[in-house]
């Protein structure tokens, strides 16, 4: 997928538009170059007032065409990487979990930044590009015109030009896509400098190492990747300007002496080489943007045609079932492909049933599956054998989605949203600072048309700012993935002795993922996971 078929994709008319138009004012540009010489020439038999005319028409034409073509190919362009955003966004969110796990968020978040950027720089030439090719498209005939042998000549120029700067633009360009693999691991680096600051202040010889064989490292080899990708691209443009000034040359002092040639037809052809000069250094300066475009393009496909391969069925849930029974999973599987590793780690195969209005608690060391399970009970991982039944209705691809919101969770990497987005309610607010209160974070929070004061707040603070999402949610199925474990003993007991036996007597289903077995006897069962195996589901002593 090359530039121009990202925009023909878009809107073809459109592009036809604003190339026509684009071509009307280059020839009129070239136009212009031909009633100049005419002018200059003293013995033209044409009146001066019809050329003044002629001129002034020309003029109007070429600015008018090229004010139409500009602003249509603008509008075009940044309709177009809206729909790229937009539709990334949606095959991301469409694409399986896992999936998009196993890609990994540093290359997704290249893509979704540089590799569009990269696209958005391009697009946004491409208006002044059209123009400038449609100028040298109109010189061309105003130098067939005056003399074809001297197009032969040119055209023959533009070949070996073309031929010679071909294979130099290729070689940068393999170069820059180089370095742009070399930026998904740049990425990845950038990432452990923002998360991982804490770990790398602390110590010294791993924030060395890290900076020095693995950052540095890597952001030299994309450094000379493009260095040595950008030279050939420089040697490309000096490369054209030597081509172009031999030819110039060569109309000057060798061709008079080849063939006949007048002294206004010579004039000519100088003034609409020098008008070419302009034109021609933009095409050749700009080609390195419109290449590296080509190869962020490339990756958004190859993005796209993986996040296309893995992608869920998308369809609008129905009503949720508030008076649920039964939920069971019956020989789910799901297997954990590491990498740099040989091995994988299987969780199941899980027979385990649950039911409605109990706190489960699922316990186990870490490792064991816990989480994983939880995304499977959720819906977010599609087991690999097994089924998963709600009230004996198979989940399958037609009604994951609908399936997906019985649940309200709180993961251990959790995101809080500023906003309780998709929560329409005239009376959001009241519940909303009714919860803080319940949660005691009204003293630091408020809640306004729906939007939350701060999010800046302690760790165990954002996980009851999380928690407060999950209540205004209201769904039959609760889950919580260690939500205890950065809370203070105080507010740790109120989750356990208070928070959790009250969501389970308005007839909700509890499962709490947790280390804390000093309140096991809290729950109605446990269910502890020991390497992807169930090893026991007891009922409590409670």
């Amino acid at each position: 997928m090359n530039l121009i078929y990202f925009l023909l994709r878009s809107s073809w008319g459109m592009v036809a538009i604003a190339i026509i138009t684009g071509f009307l004012s280059g020839g009129s540009s070239a136009g212009l170059i031909a009633l100049i010489s005419s002018a200059a020439n003293p013995d033209t038999h044409s009146p001066l007032t019809s050329i003044a005319w002629g001129f002034v028409g020309l003029v109007i034409v070429a600015l008018i065409t090229s004010i139409i073509s500009q602003v249509m190919l603008v509008r075009l362009s940044q309709n177009a990487i809206l729909q790229l955003r937009m539709g990334l966004s949606h095959q991301i969110l469409a694409s399986e979990l896992s999936h998009l796990e196993q890609l990994g968020n540093p290359r997704i978040l290249a893509t979704l930044t540089e590799d569009v950027q990269a696209v958005a720089n391009a697009v946004y030439l491409i208006p002044f590009l059209c123009i400038d090719l449609a100028m040298v498209f109109g010189c061309l005939v105003y130098i067939t015109w005056l003399s074809w042998l001297v197009f032969l000549m040119v055209f023959g120029l533009m070949v070996v030009a073309l031929g010679s700067c071909q294979w130099l633009l290729r070689g940068g360009g393999k170069l820059l896509a180089l370095a742009r693999e070399d930026q998904d691991v740049l990425f990845k680096h950038f990432r452990t400098v923002t998360e991982g600051v804490k770990e790398l202040k602390l110590n010294y010889r791993r924030r060395q190492v890290f900076l020095e064989k693995q950052l540095q490292s890597t952001a030299i080899r994309y450094r000379n990747h493009n260095v040595q990708g950008l030279t050939l691209f420089a040697t490309t443009t000096s490369w054209g300007r030597f081509i172009f000034f031999f030819a110039v040359g060569f109309l000057l002092f060798a061709l008079p002496n080849l063939i006949t040639i007048s002294p206004h037809t010579l004039s000519g052809f100088i003034l609409t080489f020098t008008y070419l000069m302009l034109p021609m250094d933009n095409i050749v300066n700009n080609l390195p943007q419109v290449i590296r475009a080509n190869v962020a393009l490339k990756k958004i496909e190859s993005l796209g045609l993986s996040l296309a391969s893995r992608v869920e069925t998308s369809t609008v849930p129905p009503t949720v079932k508030t008076s649920w029974q039964r939920l069971q999973l019956k020989g789910i599987t799901h297997t954990y492909y590491r990498d740099q590793e040989d091995n994988s780690f299987i969780l199941g195969p899980i027979d385990l049933t649950l039911f409605c209005k109990e706190i489960v608690f699922i316990v186990g060391g870490n490792g064991s599956g816990k989480s994983t399970l939880a995304k499977l009970i959720t819906g977010l991982y599609i087991p690999e054998n097994g089924e998963i039944l709600l009230d004996k209705e198979s989940i399958n691809d037609n009604n994951r989605e609908w399936y997906r919101q019985h649940f309200s969770v709180v993961f251990s990497d959790f995101y809080l949203f500023e906003e309780l987005l998709g929560l329409e309610n005239p009376d959001l607010d009241t519940k909303a600072k009714k919860y803080l209160k319940q949660l005691q974070l009204d003293h630091k929070v408020k809640v306004e048309n729906g939007k939350l004061s701060t999010t800046e707040l302690s760790q165990g603070q954002r996980k009851r700012l999380a928690l407060l999402t999950a209540y205004l949610e209201d769904r039959p199925i609760y889950l919580f993935d260690e939500w205890a474990a950065d809370q203070d003993p105080l507010f740790k007991d109120i989750f356990y002795t208070q928070l959790l036996p009250e969501l389970r007597d308005k007839g909700k289903t509890v499962l709490v993922i947790s280390h804390d077995d000093r309140y096991f006897d809290l729950a109605d069962r446990v269910v502890k996971l020991d390497y992807g195996k169930i090893e026991y589901d007891h009922e409590s002593g409670r």
